[in-house]
């Protein structure tokens, strides 16, 4: 059977029916998630759904031509694990068994997610009693054997202003074997709270899912609000909420290779790169007054309008901000000594990438060309995306240079859309929700693929809400590349990919 026949496809930011949802059985369901994935879908969404009755299994996949794909399952008991077969979905099965209480059989590393409630004999992780899922304790990590092998732990308190993440290395000498990386620490119980939404207080919840992706998950709600309502947000809010969300890509890209210019004692990158960085934070400022964005984005629009004048003194000061980057960034691509540091550490091959799911730069860099802004478009994308920017060998070096090509492209794709906004309004009423009904909407923040689903009960509130950060997919990406380096390009490699604990750990 063609397993794509059990799709109810769609495209990014639509609102399909529940009931046009195909629901199949728990062992046909688990097959075709192999089966598609092996036919080039991947899994971007994969969630339990507790109700009285038990719990529902939803998959959201990607394919091709601009397609989307949904369908789901019960499951009673045990879920059969399929990681062996798909590794893609591994995380997922881990963060099922804990949210919803399901035992897990045959995971090959069965371990918790963010140590949530149903750790606890006799509850789950949404409040409801019953005899539910034990999973092994946090110190259960993966060793070693050997007597010359020696384990190193860091976190999950560190210096300086970080948030917690505990790494345990397993050396032979200053050789790195194998990294575990376990999170979890802070996790907010995000998706409890937003079951029942929207509240008066959801929108700022989402602009603080990962702080310096505000207008990446502001954008993704805005989406899912507007598909529930059926409405579109005009075109000129499409075009400044993509220019706001191309200045959240260049504040952190420009951050993060300062930031590497830094691990590796390089200090004049490092130093311009950290003021530039906040020339962009003040152009996001100049906006709507936050230089996280705070308060721009809102269900049908935004919420700040930019007149004339003020496009023109934006696009004046970012071709100052061009040529001051332009300038620090290239000392770094001079440097013998920095390149020597950049080249072929902390490489991810392109089929690791492709089997970890690794999405955004992280994936761009292995050679995977994967970018929502061009394969499921949203917004103003859906007229015009930036160049898309790969490299292929997912070292530190191609991390950085993807980085650098990718301001490049968004400083040109900002100036083209403030010399040509389109006239009209900037923010629409966004009225009710339609009742039992499922919205997807995914953005591409500058860590990568931010997926948000919701779906609504008989009243028209949220059910259920799962919400994906890049960095989902992406930690194991981090661990994979410590494979056989020195312990000591650790720093230089968690930079390359700088990924978020808080987006992680909702």
């Amino acid at each position: 059977m063609n397993s794509e026949l059990l799709l109810k496809t769609f495209r990014n930011g639509d609102s399909i029916a529940v009931q046009d949802v195909p629901e199949v059985a728990l062992e046909e369901f688990l097959q075709a998630i192999v089966e598609l994935t092996g036919l080039g879908w991947r899994v971007v969404s994969y969630f339990g759904v507790p109700d009285r009755d038990g719990i529902g299994l939803w998959c959201i996949l990607a394919g091709s031509n601009q397609r989307l794909g949904a369908f789901r399952a019960r499951v009673e008991g045990s879920l059969p694990s399929i990681t062996d077969v798909c590794p893609e979905v591994h995380l997922f099965e881990r963060e099922i068994a804990e949210q919803c209480g399901v035992p897990l059989d045959g995971h090959p590393w069965f371990k918790p997610v963010r140590y949530q409630h149903s750790l606890r004999p006799g509850h789950d992780a949404w409040g409801r009693d019953g005899n539910r899922a034990i999973l092994p304790c946090v110190g259960d990590f993966y060793r070693v054997e050997g007597t010359e092998i020696h384990e190193v732990a860091v976190g999950p308190v560190h210096a300086g202003i970080i948030e917690p993440g505990h790494f345990r290395f397993q050396c032979h000498g200053e050789t790195v074997y194998h990294l575990e990386i376990a999170l979890g620490y802070q996790h907010r119980g995000l998706e409890r709270v937003l079951a029942g939404g929207p509240h008066a207080a959801t929108m700022a919840q989402m602009e603080t899912v990962a702080g310096d992706t505000t207008i990446g998950h502001s954008i993704a709600y805005a989406m899912i609000r507007e598909g529930f309502a059926a409405v579109e947000a005009p075109p000129r809010a499409h075009s400044l909420q993509a220019v706001a969300l191309e200045l959240e890509r260049l504040a952190n890209h420009c951050g993060d290779l300062g930031a590497l210019a830094g691990d590796v004692g390089y200090l004049p990158t490092m130093s311009f790169c950290g003021r530039i960085r906040g020339d962009f934070l003040n152009t996001s400022a100049t906006l709507c007054g936050s230089r996280f964005g705070r308060g721009l984005v809102r269900p049908g629009g935004v919420y700040f309008d930019c007149p004339p004048e003020q496009a023109t003194g934006l696009i004046r000061r970012l071709e100052v901000i061009q040529r001051d980057y332009r300038g620090a960034v290239e000392l770094l691509w001079n440097s013998p000594s920095v390149m020597a540091r950049f080249e072929k550490t902390g490489r991810v091959s392109l089929d690791d990438a492709r089997d970890l799911g690794l999405v955004g730069p992280a994936a761009r860099a292995c050679g995977v060309a994967r970018d929502v802004r061009r394969d499921y478009p949203f917004g103003f994308y859906r007229n015009v995306a930036p160049a898309l920017s790969v490299e292929t060998e997912g070292d530190v070096l191609a991390r950085a240079m993807l980085r650098w090509k990718e301001s490049q492209a968004s400083l040109e794709f900002i100036a083209d859309r403030l010399n040509s906004l389109p006239e009209g309004d900037v923010l629409l009423p966004c009225g009710n929700m339609r009742q039992e009904r499922m919205t997807v909407a995914m953005v591409e923040g500058w860590r990568g693929e931010i997926c948000h689903v919701a779906i609504t009960d008989a009243t028209g509130r949220f059910l259920r809400y799962k919400v994906k950060d890049p960095s989902f997919h992406n930690w194991n990406g981090l661990a994979l590349s410590l494979r056989n380096q020195q312990i000591s390009d650790f720093p230089l490699c968690n930079k390359s990919f700088n990924l978020s604990y808080c987006g992680f750990d909702l």
